[in-house]
């Protein structure tokens, strides 16, 4: 009599928790190296080496997946930067210093991740995309140059303009840096602040351009 198949070992199946999770691993790289419009939910599969449907029944297709992917590397920047700014007794330079830092932090240490921020989303999320999460940065920013412009008699109301300025100046010198990788994260933080906060200390309280002059 023939002996009957012995059964498939357990521990070598995944929990549908651990399939939702290596699909969005294995979608994150994808999305990544070539970004939403050239990934499919084939490559996604065989990459997982799972059948189309499997993606499917997680994630309802390739845009439910690239939206979760998003919505979790919005969360991870998001709350490194509100670390960051979460001491209200530390000096306003240092602050800048530690979101600095903690923005260049995050993309050494999750590359796949600010390359699928930085590009355009083409569907909605529940946190946003990338310029609404600097916009969520800038707003923090904002309230701690509020603060401090008024401590030296300037108008509070510029902090909004000079929030977006140096959030911006952070987020380009971070997109440069992530094909460079030189110099050092800590170098180059300690050199967007030097600017940034010289500038700051020599403002004028209402600037105007100069005209120039023909002759």
């Amino acid at each position: 009599m023939a002996q009957k198949e012995a059964p498939r070992s357990r521990s070598t199946r995944m929990s549908g928790k651990e399939r939702r999770e290596q699909l969005l691993a294995v979608g994150r790289r994808v999305f990544a190296a070539k970004g939403f419009d050239m990934t499919t939910v084939e490559e996604i599969a065989a990459r997982a080496k799972v059948s189309k449907p499997v993606v499917y029944e997680h994630f309802g297709g390739k845009e439910g997946l690239y939206a979760v992917v998003v919505d979790r590397e919005v969360s991870t920047l998001l709350a490194a930067l509100e670390r960051s700014l979460a001491d209200q007794r530390a000096h306003p330079r240092v602050l800048m210093e530690r979101a600095a830092l903690a923005f260049l932090s995050y993309i050494d240490e999750n590359e796949d991740g600010f390359r699928i921020l930085v590009r355009d989303s083409p569907v909605s999320h529940s946190l946003g995309t990338f310029s609404s999460l600097l916009t969520d940065v800038a707003q923090r920013v904002e309230e701690i140059l509020a603060t401090q412009l008024t401590l030296h008699r300037y108008p509070p109301k510029d902090a909004a303009l000079y929030a977006q300025m140096l959030v911006g100046m952070v987020a380009y010198t971070g997109q440069w840096w992530l094909e460079t990788r030189m110099p050092s994260k800590e170098i180059v933080a300690a050199r967007m602040v030097n600017l940034s906060w010289f500038g700051l200390s020599a403002l004028q309280k209402t600037p105007s351009l100069r005209e120039t002059s023909n002759d």
